[in-house]
């Protein structure tokens, strides 16, 4: 009997499970060594209408092997592919693919490309040809064109005073202003900022450490980072801040100035009232960064070139080399300059109930101090249910003339 070569040295035949698109399923025997391309071969002969001499019909046609999703290569061998006894594979005809578009379906794509094309200076110029002629100073119109965040800081300045003048006209107005000093002298917890304070706990600081480099570094997460880093093995990384008086040290102090200041006459009071905006304000000082005083230094600049950028952009190193490297504006002259009083703006502003209501409470001043020195702190006093409305209205108001 004569038996063909290939099959005496043939490895065992597996045992397949093929099914077709149109729902038929059969059992397909190949050995290991079967390329992928015979075996679709023989498995288009159980379904596949037509000859098998076209060779689209094999080209069109794939293989996939159910269990991981995967298209079989046609120039690959079963074991390449790694199919095992008892496999489901699926036998799927190949999309066709989408025709090429006609000349006149480009044509009108390309027409309908350039109807939306913004037009360019030549298109520009010949539609507005016969319009009138107006010359503009591009000065004038950037200076009209303000800035919030720039000018918030001239309407905090001009409103601090208001509001100091009015809570200095209330019968308690020394308790007041009291209980504020005593407040920034408090434990800083609630002021610090919840997310950042969040992100860093999650990355596995100490709370107590977070809140310390977070204060540090003015709410900056990542300088914050960069602290907790660098002074991970410092012994002193958890030692308090200095100058953060106890609260039973800052009760017994407002309680005696309280009690001095209704005892004084209204002169008195006033001079105390001075004296204790003059703290507040002090304890607000500027702090420049010293790691961005050194990098801007080294760039070449002088030292109190770099302390008044970094003042006017509020430590931020990029902002700051910007101003040096620009007009230099707003001058650090002009960020103790409150806003023009007799401005449609201002009064404006002081004509909003809201904002005259928000004005007499003293949280609002403090929100006000807060941020003025640290404007990174403005979300924070903006969800605030206290000082947030009026903060809103402030923002509206601007925002309403500024587009008239």
């Amino acid at each position: 009997m004569f038996v063909q070569e290939e099959k005496i040295f043939a490895g065992p035949a597996l045992r397949l499970h093929v099914c077709a698109s149109d729902g038929t399923e059969w059992l397909e025997e190949a050995t290991a060594d079967t390329s992928v391309e015979q075996l679709k071969e023989r498995c288009l002969k159980h379904c596949a209408h037509g000859s098998l001499e076209d060779p689209k019909t094999v080209t069109h046609h794939k293989l996939i092997h159910a269990a991981s999703e995967r298209v079989l290569s046609d120039t690959k061998t079963i074991l390449e592919e790694n199919i095992q006894d008892q496999d489901v594979l699926l036998l799927i005809k190949k999309r066709a693919p989408s025709p090429l578009p006609k000349m006149a379906d480009v044509s009108a794509e390309e027409k309908k490309k350039q109807e939306q094309k913004a037009p360019d200076r030549e298109a520009i110029a010949w539609a507005t040809a016969n319009l009138p002629s107006c010359n503009m100073d591009r000065a004038v119109v950037q200076t009209s064109m303000r800035d919030f965040q720039t000018e918030l800081r001239k309407i905090l300045l001009s409103l601090i005073e208001v509001a100091q003048k009015l809570l200095a006209l209330s019968p308690g107005a020394v308790e007041l202003f009291t209980k504020a000093n005593a407040m920034l002298d408090e434990d800083e917890d609630e002021r610090v900022d919840e997310a950042a304070l969040r992100q860093l706990t999650e990355m596995g600081f100490p709370e107590s450490r977070a809140m310390k480099a977070l204060r540090l570094s003015r709410m900056s997460v990542p300088q914050a980072m960069e602290w907790l880093i660098e002074h991970a093995e410092d012994p002193t990384i958890d030692t308090p801040l200095p100058g953060r008086a106890s609260p039973a040290a800052v009760g017994a102090e407002a309680s005696t100035q309280s009690a001095a200041g209704s005892s004084k006459g209204d002169e008195e009071a006033r001079d105390e009232l001075t004296e204790i905006f003059k703290k507040i304000r002090r304890k607000r000082e500027f702090r420049a960064d010293a790691r961005a005083v050194i990098s801007l230094m080294e760039m070449g600049f002088d030292e109190k070139e770099v302390l008044d950028a970094l003042r006017v952009t509020n430590n931020q190193q990029s902002a700051a080399c910007e101003w040096l490297l620009g007009d230099r504006k707003p001058s650090p002259e002009e960020l103790d300059q409150g806003i023009d009083p007799n401005s449609p703006l201002f009064q404006a502003i002081l004509d909003n109930p809201v904002v005259q209501l928000g004005l007499t409470n003293p949280k609002t001043l403090l929100a006000f101090e807060d941020m003025l020195e640290n404007p990174l702190n403005s979300t924070q006093w903006m969800n605030d249910p206290e000082t947030g409305p009026v903060m809103l209205q402030i923002s509206r108001i601007f925002q309403t003339l500024n587009r008239t």
